[in-house]
């Protein structure tokens, strides 16, 4: 009975951590990690390191435009708020 319980903990641990997988980014910048929440639960740019890439290259990326990635890089200093909402446009209309 008891190993029967730590097996069903056990598999509901490992689903918990799936289900968070999914549902996050995991952006990297320096040492530093920062969350995002998804917009859909998948599996694609779930880590994203944010060193030696330009802006404009990461702001391609239409999953990550949509979950904010733009906000996040102007707390980080690596844009402005005016430079953002312009390659934000740019990339939403191609």
């Amino acid at each position: 009975m008891r190993q029967r319980l730590k097996q069903y903990l056990l598999i509901g641990l490992a689903a918990a951590a799936l289900l968070f997988l999914l549902d996050n980014h995991f952006v990297f910048y320096g040492r530093q990690v920062h969350l995002m929440k998804k917009m859909s639960l998948d599996l694609h740019d779930t880590f994203v390191s944010l060193n030696n890439k330009r802006p404009e290259t990461v702001l391609k990326n239409d999953r990550l435009r949509e979950a904010g990635i733009g906000d996040l890089m102007v707390e980080l200093g690596m844009l402005s708020e005016d430079k953002k909402d312009r390659l934000e446009s740019k990339y939403t209309y191609e």
